[in-house]
Parts: structure tokens; C-alpha cells; sequence
């Protein structure tokens, strides 16, 4: 399988707000940058979709080296929160309900397709990829305001 390495970030002007969300895809000398947003929504939304955006664009099962400043992507989907989020029918362990099962069914769907490995870095610091995503997603969502 290929290894395609993916950045990804979200953004959000007031949680709920305008959000962006960005990523970028590298594969060899190859790099792709992909970014969007919505008008009302928050920066956990933004987060995951970036990464499902990243997932779905891949056109066959690759291995994937995400890199993301989010805890709640990275933890929910390395540790198995999301996984038993669903087994559960969306509910969490504390019996309230798991946010964001829109995005986080399909997400779980392309983490089956490809074969994930994940990375936490750092939001706001030296990364330059991070960094970029960070410019892309906040771009996006000056777009709503």
C-alpha cells in the first residue's frame, strides 16, 4: 500500500460559530491541499471533517500517517472511544450521547478502509504543516463572518 502522509486542522470564530476546516496531503513529490467551512457550526465538527475530507479523497486503501492538533480526533479514533461510541448506538460510557456521530460513522467507515496511524502535534507551534492547515481552516471560516 502507498503511506500517504495527512495533516488536518479546524478552525471556529466562537464555538458555535463559522468554522474551516483544512488538510493537506503529501505523497512523494506530491501535495494536495483541500479546505472548506460552514456558517454555524464548532471547532470539533471542523476537526473531524478535515480528516474524513482527507480520508475520502484517497482514491484506494493506503496507509496514512495523520498528523492532527486535535485530541478529540486523535483519541477518539486511536483509543476506541468512537468505536464503542457506536457499538453503543452513540452513546458514551457516562450514558449521555456521543456528539457528532454524522461525521464520526463515515470517519470510522474510511479508518476501516485504510490503515491509520496517528500522530498529535502540537496546535499553534513550530510545525509548518500544521501551521498551514491552521492558515487554511482559519481562512475558511472569514469566509462566514
Amino acid at each position: 500500500m502507498k503511506t500517504v502522509t495527512v495533516y488536518t486542522d479546524g478552525a471556529c470564530s466562537g464555538n458555535p460559530g463559522p468554522g474551516g476546516w483544512a488538510a493537506i496531503l503529501m505523497y512523494g513529490p506530491h501535495k494536495k491541499e483541500l479546505s472548506g467551512g460552514e456558517a454555524e457550526t464548532t471547532n470539533n465538527r471542523m476537526e473531524l471533517t478535515a480528516v474524513l475530507r482527507a480520508l475520502e479523497t484517497l482514491k484506494e486503501p493506503c496507509v496514512v500517517e495523520l498528523w492532527s492538533d486535535s485530541r478529540y480526533v486523535i483519541d477518539g479514533l486511536s483509543k476506541g472511544w468512537a468505536r464503542s461510541w457506536r457499538a453503543r448506538g452513540w452513546v458514551k460510557s457516562d450514558k449521555k450521547p456521543a456528539l457528532n456521530p454524522d461525521l464520526w460513522g463515515p470517519l470510522l467507515d474510511q479508518a476501516d478502509r485504510h490503515d491509520l496511524r496517528y500522530h498529535w502535534v502540537k496546535g499553534h507551534a513550530e510545525n509548518e504543516w500544521n501551521n498551514r492547515c491552521d492558515e487554511l481552516a482559519v481562512a475558511e471560516s472569514q469566509k462566514y463572518k
